[in-house]
């Protein structure tokens, strides 16, 4: 059985409402965040973005990926097909249907490279997705 895929109205190529988002969440977490959204960013032409349920979300077209979320004492970078994604350095957490998120904290080392390719699979799976859909 497929499932629907996910859907937001009103993502766009660039989102202002995104850059005051970065600039209310400042700091060491608020950097964490702007990188890691930056980096979802530059997958491809195709990426838009909105601001929904309160934090930066990437899309491919309107079908979302990823997102950036600053709390307390971490960031969290996620995926809304997390679930589906291949995860051998086992960063992802979250036991929901289809989301997982990796988390991270100012002053602990993060496995850039491996956040990096699980940026990349997201976008690589949403877009097989959206094409195959």
């Amino acid at each position: 059985m497929r499932t629907e895929l996910l859907r937001f109205d009103g993502a766009v190529e660039h989102d202002p409402s995104i850059d005051a988002w970065m600039k209310e969440h400042g700091g060491e977490l608020g950097f964490i965040a702007q990188e890691w959204f930056e980096r979802m960013r530059r997958c491809g032409d195709e990426v838009r973005e909105l601001v929904h349920d309160g934090c930066p979300v990437a899309c491919l077209g309107d079908a979302p990926f990823g997102y950036v979320n600053v709390f307390a004492s971490h960031v969290n970078v996620g995926f809304f097909h997390g679930a589906a994604l291949a995860d051998p350095a086992r960063l992802l957490q979250g036991t929901g249907k289809f989301m997982r998120h990796v988390k991270l904290r100012p002053g602990t080392a993060t496995d850039a490279a491996s956040l990096g390719r699980l940026i990349e699979m997201a976008y690589s799976d949403i877009k097989a997705r959206v094409e195959n859909g």
